[in-house]
């Protein structure tokens, strides 16, 4: 039986797959454990040093939530029926590692962004660091429309990652948005032909697996941690993660290597 949710590693990066086409990549209970259990799987492989997470087929990176499942399911307008509902509603960890939210994690995340990236996708795109949109991609956050909020980090990430006036249009009308507009606002960091979303991804996650992993991960950190406090606490932050970066064998190696005109070898320590 195919996994709804693909989980693959090849060298230091891995990739997750949403796995519906059919259903245009909609996440089900199920769908919600599995990337849990990705992400969670990720995290924990320091050999694993990029993520790259995309949709299947030609039309949808994920059109949020599945209407049919998942939304009656948090509502309350059906009963758990197996043990993914069960785990969705008595584990909180689902929902807030699923949607990278609450438990972001601290190792990179590439969205490849096959097609249409729609409400609970589209909250997981905010919690991806780099974005790369097939040229036919849309976006948007309907829920306002359907009675409903966008409940997965919407209202609180993206005015803070785009401009404030961007942001309430999204999220108060409901309509999308294209590609290109995506990129003019700062949502996503390239539009490509849809033959080259995963190629630019995995240039980026090579890219960035080359690196030294301490660096990435505590870059990463405090970004997030910072993101919004004052900034003397920020600088804080910051100082912490120089020190414990320069106690590592990869900041000696780093300036070694340049010295003497060779790639470095990053061990992680």
């Amino acid at each position: 039986m195919t996994s709804s949710v693909r989980f693959e590693t090849d060298g230091a990066v891995a990739t997750v797959t949403l796995n519906r086409p059919q259903a245009r990549n909609a996440l089900t209970p199920e769908m919600l454990c599995r990337l849990t259990d990705a992400f969670d799987a990720y995290e924990a492989d320091d050999a694993l040093r990029a993520l790259i997470i995309t949709g299947a087929g030609e039309h949808a990176f994920c059109a949020g939530g599945d209407l049919g499942s998942t939304i009656p399911l948090l509502t309350g307008a059906r009963e758990p029926v197996d043990e993914w509902d069960r785990r969705v509603l008595g584990d909180a960890a689902v929902m807030a590692t699923s949607g990278l939210r609450e438990r972001p994690g601290v190792k990179p995340i590439i969205a490849a962004i096959n097609g249409a990236c729609m409400a609970g996708g589209f909250e997981l795109l905010l919690g991806t660091d780099i974005r790369i949109a097939a040229d036919h991609a849309r976006f948007a956050l309907p829920e306002a429309s359907r009675g409903v909020l966008p409940f997965a980090g919407s209202i609180a990430r993206l005015p803070r990652q785009i401009p404030h006036c961007a942001a309430m249009y999204l999220m108060l009308t409901g309509d999308p948005i294209d590609a290109a507009e995506a990129l003019r606002i700062g949502l996503v960091n390239q539009c490509v032909a849809a033959d080259r979303v995963m190629p630019a991804a995995r240039a980026i996650a090579d890219r960035i697996a080359a690196n030294a992993p301490v660096s990435v991960r505590e870059i990463k950190r405090v970004a997030i941690a910072g993101s919004g406090v004052p900034l003397a606490q920020a600088y804080r932050l910051e100082d912490e993660a120089r020190s414990r970066v320069l106690a590592t064998e990869d900041a000696t190696e780093g300036p070694r290597a340049f010295m003497e005109k060779r790639s470095p070898r990053f061990r992680g320590r």
